[in-house]
């Protein structure tokens, strides 16, 4: 069936409403109907992610219900369906209704569900799932995405994203509805009535947030220095404002000034041009709040705040930027050592990174004696691993991190959690103040000890059919000639993750990567260079990421630069 069939049967069909019908009659662009119509919104690993609108590959009612259906069949194919599902949503167009639809579709399938009753943040979420002892859970957020997107994403009863066999039984589920009149739904009234909708709120935020503040190493330094601190702090209008604000004021931190103008939840992020906290530009407001406040750390989240950006000020004044893989390590560095000074360090204890992650990581698991788990791209294999620890006995997880912003201190969620990360910032600002020390010193220190590690990435949009094209084209291409050099490296090991090739490019040999099935490539240089390629899971873009050890950071820059230059070659730019 083509794009103008599918068009046709939506307007025909009698389970669309007349609003919708209206605005797809409306649309006059052909190639605009196409981009609607070619492809239906993919339900990947993670869930949805796309455009709001009507049609097969946008955002809507019809496409959360048809996920939604997908998941409570295969919730009552495993026998599940008593548990419930616990839903959250962030502040971006249509989040409350599509988390509604969702609750509604699960209840005429006679799944109760779980529903917070204004916004939350994706790890109270994720929190939630297991605190409620749920099967599954729906986040419905797209992150960091531009204003006009929104996102659906689906936990297990572990409370991480999705994984196998869970991942590829939901997708299949979805996959196999036929017809939106296959997919259930019913009346709210009726639906709280039959006891199968249930509003959540403050009996999940107490116990959220208590667990949060379990993960406090040094309150006798929040005691003593915490009323001095200044901390300028946004949520980028999103979830991040209630949860943050109340755990710093509980725990003492008094001079915490928060962005005025993006203090309220705003769909539209009317501040910032991309509601992330990747993005330097997105800081403007609260570095002009932190030069007028004179604030010791700058910290922000992105709308569902599961990711959190920072700038400290340096000894001279200098608000200093802080990478993912600079927060993540300065977060492992002072968790670890804390751990190890309180009470000792576990034989079996473990740092968790993803694959595209800094190696100065391995340098601090190594300095600290402990294991260093390497994982693919995406929070949920760093929770998958902690399962496994819970469920083997064997391993103890101390800390885990990805560079795109996101950690997460403790077991009492299972997704990166921009709260418990603010939180041990300011911590750990505390603690090292009282040592006269900033966190940048702390960072600099770092940098001394374990060697000049830095990262760059490259991130390349690609839209529409024609983008996913063009994205394909150059990972198969790529795939199947390995270069033997980049940029004048000699590439010593290649991984291909989705052929679960592992090639010692010296001696030939050929093993397993010990990674599931994922469409990344990984190349190997001398002296602890690497990069890797791979298209993003929920943006139309590929990503290349690199990595560089310097003898200086001035060093390393120059060499991240020009590698970059280099590899961008790879992607014909």
């Amino acid at each position: 069936m083509d794009y103008k069939e599918k068009y046709k049967e939506w307007l025909d069909s009698p389970v669309i409403d007349e609003e919708t019908k209206a605005e797809l009659r409306a649309i006059t662009d052909d190639k605009e109907l196409f981009d609607r119509f070619y492809m239906q919104l993919e339900f990947g690993t993670a869930g949805l992610r796309g455009v709001i609108g009507a049609g097969e590959n946008r955002m809507n009612t019809y496409t959360v219900r048809r996920a939604t259906q997908g998941l409570a069949n295969y919730i009552k194919a495993v026998g599940q369906e008593k548990k419930g599902v616990a839903i959250a949503y962030d502040s971006r167009h249509m989040s409350p209704e599509f988390a509604d639809t969702a609750a509604l579709c699960l209840n005429a399938n006679g799944i109760p569900a779980y529903v917070f009753e204004t916004l939350r943040p994706t790890p109270e979420l994720s929190f939630a799932v297991r605190y409620l002892k749920c099967i599954a859970g729906i986040n419905i957020t797209a992150s960091h995405n531009p204003p006009e997107y929104n996102g659906y994403k689906v936990y297990w009863e572990d409370g991480a994203q999705i994984t196998p066999p869970h991942d590829s039984g939901i997708m299949d589920a979805v996959k196999a509805i036929a017809s939106y009149e296959d997919c259930l739904t019913m009346d709210k009234e009726e639906a709280v009535k039959a006891g199968l909708y249930h509003v959540i709120g403050k009996d999940i935020d107490d116990p959220y947030i208590a667990e949060v503040k379990k993960q406090v190493k040094n309150p006798e330094a929040i005691e003593k220095y915490g009323k001095e601190l200044k901390i300028v702090y946004t949520p980028f209008h999103g979830t991040g404002l209630m949860p943050v604000t109340r755990v710093l004021s509980e725990l003492g931190f008094e001079q915490v000034f928060v962005v005025p103008e993006q203090a309220q939840p705003d769909g539209d992020f009317p501040t910032v041009a991309y509601p992330n906290p990747e993005d330097k530009a997105a800081f403007k407001l609260a570095l002009e709040l932190a030069e007028k406040t004179d604030a010791d750390l700058v910290l922000a989240n992105d709308p569902d705040a599961d990711r959190l950006g920072v700038y400290v000020k340096d000894k001279d004044g200098v608000y200093q930027v802080l990478t993912g893989n600079m927060s993540g390590c300065l977060l492992a560095e002072y968790t670890i050592s804390q751990i190890k000074e309180k009470q000792g360090l576990p034989e079996d204890g473990a740092l968790i990174k993803s694959v595209v992650s800094s190696n100065l990581a391995d340098a601090i698991a190594k300095y600290y004696n402990i294991d260093l788990i390497e994982t693919l791209t995406g929070f949920k294999y760093i929770g998958l691993e902690i399962l496994k620890m819970e469920e083997t006995g064997k391993g103890t997880y101390l800390f885990g991190f990805e560079e795109s912003y996101g950690c997460l201190i403790g077991t009492y969620a299972r997704d990166k959690d921009a709260i418990v990360a603010s939180m041990a910032l300011c911590e750990a600002a505390a603690y090292y103040r009282g040592q006269g020390k900033t966190l940048w010193d702390v960072m600099v220190e770092m940098y001394d000890r374990y060697g000049y590690y830095f990262e760059d990435v490259v991130s390349i949009t690609m839209k529409g059919s024609e983008g996913l094209a063009k994205i394909a084209q150059i990972m198969e291409d790529l795939r199947g000639a390995v270069p033997e050099e980049i940029g004048g490296k000699k590439v010593l090991r290649f991984r291909d993750i989705k052929k679960d090739v592992d090639k010692d490019m010296v001696t030939g040999e050929v093993k397993s990567t010990g990674f599931p099935s994922s469409n990344v490539l990984y190349y190997d240089f001398a002296d602890g260079e690497w990069l890797c390629v791979r298209p993003s899971g929920t943006e139309p873009k590929i990503k290349l990421y690199l990595g560089v050890n310097g003898t200086s950071m001035e060093n390393a820059k120059e060499r991240a630069e020009a590698f970059k230059k280099e590899a961008e070659k790879l992607l014909g730019e």
